[in-house]
């Protein structure tokens, strides 16, 4: 059976899954790689969109639209007298040189944007913030005109830099599938004892692989559609649990002990 076959089965199929137990090592080795692929594609797509587009705002609101401003020995000053807010492409841009807006109040208001302020800059991606304190480059300074014309570079070294973090988020969240599988699995063997039934860790370790298809494909499709689930994690580890003692339980009676 290949492996697309394999990944539709292992959705709803504790039967099949349980027949993978005694395939080669390497064989689910690669399905786990496969299947980190499908689970990258959303937020891989959502991150790239979101940096590009967030580029572009950028850039065309500091041509157009914002007052010119400089950050300077770890401080922003600009032409401005009160905070600004710019909405562009489902884009916030925010410059405030006044210190009244911190980088906690620009993540609790917008999904994706650039705070650019008193004393840092704040970038959220996804609902994700990271702040950047302008004193963290000793002797920093840029302004307007300059920053513009960075950005400029950036969004053409875009199509190098993308694929690198990409592939970095890809190997990042295969490890962490494996980490996940190697600790399902021990439950396995808690499972096992319970059924009564014949199953070395190494045999566990290749249901889990398969068992964890399911949630993960279920939370593609939710990231696909930005879809926010509550205790996703929690889920997750659950509906692997069920399709691993489900799998478990499909072994054959004549290999119980």
């Amino acid at each position: 059976m290949n492996m697309l076959k394999q990944l539709f089965v292992s959705l709803y199929s504790p039967r099949d899954i349980a027949a993978f137990r005694r395939q080669g090592i390497g064989k689910t080795i690669a399905f786990v790689f496969l299947l980190t692929i499908f689970s990258i594609i959303p937020p891989a797509y959502h991150f790239s969109t979101a940096v590009k587009n967030g580029i572009q705002a950028f850039r065309e609101t500091i041509q157009e639209e914002l007052p010119s401003f400089e950050i300077k020995n770890g401080t922003l000053a600009s032409e401005a007298d009160e905070p600004i807010t710019i909405n562009k492409n489902g884009f916030r841009i925010v410059l405030d040189d006044t210190g009244e807006l911190k980088g906690s109040d620009i993540a609790a208001q917008i999904e994706n944007g650039i705070g650019i302020l008193k004393n840092e800059l704040v970038f959220v991606t996804a609902g994700q913030m990271q702040s950047n304190p302008y004193s963290i480059i000793e002797g920093f300074s840029i302004t307007s005109e300059e920053l513009e014309q960075f950005l400029g570079t950036a969004d053409s070294a875009l199509f190098i830099v993308l694929p690198v973090i990409i592939v970095i988020m890809y190997i990042f969240t295969a490890a962490l599938n494996f980490i996940k599988i190697s600790f399902l699995a021990v439950f396995g063997m808690i499972f096992k004892n319970a059924l009564r039934k014949n199953l070395a860790y190494s045999e566990s370790w290749r249901l889990t692989a398969y068992a964890i298809t399911l949630p993960t494909i279920f939370f593609v499709i939710m990231d696909a559609f930005k879809a926010i689930v509550p205790f996703g994690i929690l889920i997750s580890w659950f509906v692997s649990l069920v399709m691993l003692y489900l799998s478990i339980k499909e072994i054959p009676e004549n290999e119980a002990k």
